[in-house]
């Protein structure tokens, strides 16, 4: 899988790579889309939400260059595999998921894994979690019309938000900076198809 839908398609932090090795998938799938776990697209998850293909989580990760010192915000937990793929590069992951069934799966899933960095909430994503801003790296893993304000309100300096933006059919991958003054700068970095998140 790394070698042939990541590696090959331009993936080249190590960091990344290795994480994606080490993180199964598998583990994160329902039992009939196992013998499907490692191939190049998203599969259904259950309650009409999905995982990434394995070339999208690697391609975000990478885009949002998390270190080894920062936390994350991650908004739309799913079933845990982005969030685990994070806790392999991060000090701690927080993630937000708005279907309580699809957040206690992934909390069996992460715990399964062995995964203990990382605290999971059922909530609204549009809101972000302020207890433990401001985060450095923020992804979101749905796609809203618009990039959620309270998500930019959490954003520290020299902090990355991630996230793809806009309606069915018409989505950008987007990577937000905030400066140093303060500002931010928007890159638009392609064509991407997420569900709408709510």
């Amino acid at each position: 899988m790394v070698a042939r839908q990541i590696v090959a398609r331009g993936i080249k932090d190590p960091r990344v790579l290795q994480a994606m090795r080490d993180v199964r998938r598998h583990e994160f799938v329902n039992l009939a889309s196992q013998p499907y776990a490692y191939d190049d697209r998203p599969l259904p998850i259950g309650l009409g939400q999905t995982i990434s293909q394995p070339y999208i989580v690697a391609w975000m990760t990478e885009l949002l260059a998390p270190t080894p010192s920062q936390h994350v915000l991650e908004i739309g937990t799913g079933c845990g595999y982005q969030t685990a793929v994070l806790a392999q590069l991060t000090r701690h992951v927080y993630s937000i998921e708005r279907i309580d069934d699809l957040s206690s799966q992934a909390a069996l899933n992460l715990n399964r894994a062995g995964i203990t960095n990382v605290s999971l909430a059922v909530g609204d994503g549009f809101e972000g979690w302020p207890a433990h801003a401001p985060y450095p790296c923020i992804i979101v893993t749905a796609a809203p019309p618009i990039v959620p304000p309270e998500l930019l309100n959490q954003l520290g300096p020299g902090g990355r938000i991630v996230m793809p933006v806009g309606g069915a059919g018409a989505q950008q991958m987007v990577r937000i900076t905030r400066r140093a003054d303060g500002s931010l700068h928007r890159e638009e970095l392609g064509a991407v198809s997420f569900v709408p998140m709510l």
